[in-house]
């Protein structure tokens, strides 16, 4: 089977950087790359042109094809196998299927952050607790600041049933010894919605807020000895359900709380992100402390580690 979808630069941004462990030595003529994903081959040419080929193609660019419709408001793609083409626009129907409902759904903070941990929160919102989050502006998760979150995260948490996990930096580059990061957010993901999920709570749907195609998140799980099914993984859920939307402000809640233990720790100011002034900051943490520190503090596979440590 061969799958064919044309992607924007955004889209291919994305992809070189999902698929930067999984690259081939060697690449065709006028592509960026070539990877094996599994028993598929992913190959994405300059054009913007990603062609999945083998058995499970089908599954590879399903991941592929929604970030494209997220990212350009529509997506063409083709099927070798059904010789057809079809073009998908966006549609605004998550409410009516997501939003008044029975729903666990998990989200995650600090993946992006090279100081502090990475939170893993799942949530479960009954269809009684809809109206009560929505007065709180949790359907705004993205767009409410620092201070806000804290203010109604603890009221979010004394309403509905939720597990939380923080994964610290110590921990993180343990993991990432052996494991990618979407390896490491598969893992956390897993375990906290199986844990809820033996509370025999009446859901209708068991939401991810997806950064991988499925197939992939289950076989990062293969050496999990529970692994919980039966998920609806969606792009952006935060903005669909509830439920996701709760377990984003709950782990960014825990993420400020730890992120601040670990400024009073250092005695400084510590930016978020990974940009030019995370570096600065963590040249002076070497030079205060070693380099060493770093690892208790900082995620090492950032490449702001190298910039860090390059003049020590």
């Amino acid at each position: 089977m061969t799958i064919t979808v044309k992607v924007t630069e955004k889209t291919k941004n994305m992809m070189l950087e999902f698929y930067d462990d999984l690259k081939r030595d060697k690449t065709p003529e006028y592509s960026l790359f070539q990877a094996d994903d599994g028993d598929t081959v992913v190959t994405l040419y300059t054009s913007g042109k990603a062609v999945f080929q083998g058995r499970d193609a089908d599954l590879a660019s399903e991941y592929w094809i929604e970030t494209e419709r997220i990212n350009a408001g529509k997506v063409e793609y083709t099927n070798s196998d059904k010789k057809e083409k079809k073009v998908i626009e966006n549609k605004k129907s998550y409410e009516k299927d997501y939003m008044n409902c029975n729903a666990v759904g998990s989200d995650e903070v600090g993946t992006g952050d090279y100081f502090g941990p990475i939170v893993v929160t799942a949530s479960f919102v009954k269809q009684d607790d809809v109206s009560y989050l929505k007065e709180l502006g949790v359907m705004d998760s993205k767009k409410l600041t620092d201070d806000k979150m804290l203010e109604i995260a603890p009221l979010i948490a004394k309403r509905i049933k939720y597990k939380s996990i923080v994964l610290t930096n110590r921990d993180y580059n343990k993991y990432h010894k052996e494991y990618n990061m979407n390896k490491v957010k598969a893992i956390l993901h897993n375990k906290v919605l199986y844990e809820l999920m033996q509370e025999d709570l009446p859901v209708d749907y068991v939401i991810v807020d997806q950064f991988v195609y499925p197939n992939k998140y289950y076989e990062y799980l293969k050496e999990s000895k529970y692994v919980q099914r039966g998920i609806t993984f969606i792009t952006k859920a935060e903005d669909k359900n509830l439920a996701v939307a709760s377990s984003s402000i709950i782990s960014r809640y825990l993420f400020l709380k730890e992120f601040k233990k670990l400024e009073e720790t250092l005695n400084m100011k510590l930016p978020k992100g990974a940009g030019e002034e995370v570096d600065r900051v963590g040249r002076e943490i070497v030079e205060k402390y070693g380099k060493n520190k770093l690892e208790s503090v900082a995620k090492l596979s950032f490449k702001n580690t190298e910039r860090i440590i390059e003049n020590q």
